[in-house]
């Protein structure tokens, strides 16, 4: 079976109950001498966070005698509630760590902290948190995930390249409060700047498909001279295919952010220029080897650990 073909059923195991995935006889309870580990992740809808979950259970599998793995996530995006309501549920279980990609950067602060005042090991990684807010709290939570920002600058670089000074073109942004949204916004913004490209329109979709076709429709209805889409991240970029396709539009150049693979065939064919590949397989195992080591140690590192984000294209990967 494909990867491709997996991943429905990836995600549909993983939404059954409360959307919490792991080994038979696994647990805090069951648990014996090796810690349990919780991966908290977002909308477990997006391909992104399903291949994360794929790469942490790979993981988890090779190194049973080490550690025991319990996957949560939520149904979409904005789901902050839901997300909240895991963690709380990830408490009660008395698991040794929590490695969380959370849903708003500002929100889950408070659960996330009341954990650690628990003897939770929190690891933060994907998202990070509001560092002001947390500085309020006098309160450290380590963060591992990539440069967001470089990344976002590498791929609207790669697409000025396509572009004259003065084109117009429109970002697709993540949802407002999400530092890595900002940080990708802000990239994309860079390049453009520099390139000497005019972004006439710029727009939360909330990270979702539909609603980025819907807000692309928009745009394109209001600058139809507009000759890109920078999306911040592959889901977006496809929602803003699919409105490019709808209105005739096949030359509207389109970017995105994370690599996934419902997106990988597009940019071979042209259709989606680029996108930046953060490792999401890899992700949440950096977390959690973090994870292992807080717990071995007794205590969380106060440094943040930065990795890789590349630049994707027709040319970088791989054939068929």
């Amino acid at each position: 079976m494909s990867k491709t073909a997996a991943l429905p059923l990836l995600w549909c195991l993983l939404f059954c109950g409360c959307q919490s995935s792991e080994t038979p006889g696994t647990g805090a309870a069951a648990a014996g001498d090796r810690p349990v580990i919780a991966l908290v992740m977002k909308s477990l809808a997006n391909e992104f966070f399903a291949t994360m979950a794929e790469g942490a259970e790979s993981h988890a599998a090779e190194h049973a005698d080490e550690y025991q793995l319990i996957v949560n996530g939520i149904p979409n995006e904005t789901d902050l509630s839901g997300q909240v309501a895991l963690i709380e549920q990830m408490m009660a279980r008395e698991v040794n760590a929590i490695v969380v990609a959370p849903a708003d950067s500002q929100a889950l602060i408070p659960v996330l902290l009341r954990a650690q005042q628990a003897g939770i090991a929190v690891i933060n990684i994907d998202n990070r948190l509001d560092a002001d807010l947390l500085a309020e709290q006098q309160a450290v939570i380590p963060f591992i995930g990539p440069d967001n920002r470089a990344g976002a600058r590498q791929v609207g670089e790669f697409l000025a390249k396509s572009l004259s000074a003065g084109a117009e073109v429109g970002i697709l942004e993540g949802i407002e409060t999400s530092f890595n949204g900002q940080q990708r916004k802000l990239g994309f913004e860079e390049a453009m700047q520099a390139a000497g490209v005019s972004i006439v329109a710029s727009q939360s979709a909330q990270w979702e498909m539909s609603l980025a076709n819907q807000t692309t429709t928009a745009m394109l209805n209001a600058h139809p001279e507009m000759q890109a889409v920078l999306a911040c991240n592959d889901s977006m970029a496809l929602g803003a295919l699919a409105a490019a396709k709808a209105a005739g539009r096949v030359d509207l150049k389109i970017v995105g952010f994370d690599n996934i693979e419902a997106v990988q065939d597009a940019v071979r064919d042209g259709r989606i220029l680029a996108t930046a590949d953060q490792h999401g397989d890899q992700l949440a195992v950096y977390g959690i080897q973090f994870a292992l080591e807080a717990i071995r140690s007794g205590s969380v590192g106060l440094i943040d650990r930065e990795t890789a984000v590349d630049l994707v294209t027709a040319e970088t990967l791989p054939g068929l």
